[in-house]
């Protein structure tokens, strides 16, 4: 579906008119939850996330069917400065592996019955290095936005959205400070696996970012357009069509998290659709979540990003939808209700 917008007025004028959940949905899937055979509770946060896709997919006895995965890549002018473990060239090449089927996500996503959508968004041409000058421009932001817009299929049921891009933790931890204030050391972790002076200058450059915008910053697209990064902002546009679209969103790690935060930033009800499938090994990720009010489904140590740690967290959705509309009632399999 092309993107409705041309701007970014354009696109902030998505936020103004959200639509709900269905509420006659909400209210089947809880009526249906109270009657199967468990004792009531039992299933504990299963319960929760049977209902709120339930609102969301509009059925109160709801499907998992066609779940997608989209990731997108992009390059970063501030990987020229070392903040990462690994070479810039490696974007492209890990692009050619998701092609190719070789990839920890290539596997995930036959696991959870998900397809896989790549998108590039001008390798050859990486942002600016935040620290000198913006990393987009706005005909550059918008761009991005509409490819994750478009990317969402429109047949999907559920959505996850990853990246792949040098120098995107150093991006999303400017982000995160931006949004919700604090130093830079605060938000800035080892990412692809810098320790030490490696990690101290990777520090020095999302301060240096964050002092160079200061002025701008008030604004969650200006963040996002100064600091952020083709990829991280082709996930906000595909979270926000979700949303628009009313599909179900599972919430990655601390880079895609830091990317909703900005929809957050526009409006807080822009991520009522998503919930965080796990809580990542990047240290700032939990605080980013604390912010946005979301409880993440696994904390299993992930901090590879692609969406990894979210495809996982489909599995537990799909039993969660499993349970509330498969189980039998107590009226359907003749056992007395306690």
């Amino acid at each position: 579906m092309k993107a409705p917008f041309t701007s970014l007025a354009g696109f902030r004028a998505v936020f103004e008119t959200l639509p709900e959940r269905d509420s006659a949905a909400v209210e089947a899937a809880t009526a249906r939850n109270e009657q199967l055979t468990k004792p009531k509770g039992a299933l504990g946060r299963l319960e929760e996330l049977a209902i709120w896709y339930a609102g969301w997919q509009g059925d109160g006895r709801p499907e998992l069917k066609r779940p997608q995965v989209a990731i997108f890549a992009g390059n970063h002018g501030i990987a020229a400065r070392g903040v990462s473990a690994f070479p810039p060239e490696v974007t492209v090449q890990m692009v050619a592996n998701y092609r190719a089927g070789g990839a920890a996500v290539n596997q995930l996503c036959k696991v959870a019955g998900a397809s896989l959508t790549v998108v590039e968004l001008d390798l050859d041409r990486p942002t600016g290095d935040f620290t000198e000058v913006p990393a987009m421009t706005e005909e550059d932001l918008v761009a991005a936005l509409a490819a994750g817009w478009e990317a969402v299929d429109v047949e999907a049921d559920l959505l996850v959205v990853g990246e792949m891009g040098i120098g995107n933790t150093t991006a999303a931890a400017a982000i995160a400070a931006a949004l919700f204030g604090g130093s830079a050391g605060e938000w800035t972790g080892r990412g692809s696996g810098v320790d030490g002076a490696a990690l101290e200058g990777k520090t020095l450059v999302v301060a240096q970012g964050l002092e160079r915008h200061a002025e701008a910053l008030s604004d969650p697209l200006e963040v996002l357009r100064r600091l952020g990064g083709r990829e991280l902002a082709a996930m906000a546009g595909a979270i926000a069509r979700a949303r628009v679209g009313r599909v179900p969103v599972i919430l990655d790690g601390f880079i895609c998290t830091s990317a909703a935060a900005v929809l957050h930033r526009i409006t807080p009800a822009a991520l009522d659709h998503a919930v965080a499938g796990h809580v990542s090994a990047e240290g700032a990720h939990s605080a980013v979540l604390k912010q946005l009010g979301k409880e993440p489904m696994l904390s299993l140590g992930m901090r590879l990003g692609e969406g990894t740690g979210a495809i996982v967290a489909i599995n537990i959705l799909r039993s969660a939808v499993a349970c509330l509309s498969g189980m039998a009632t107590f009226a359907e399999a003749g056992v007395s209700a306690g």
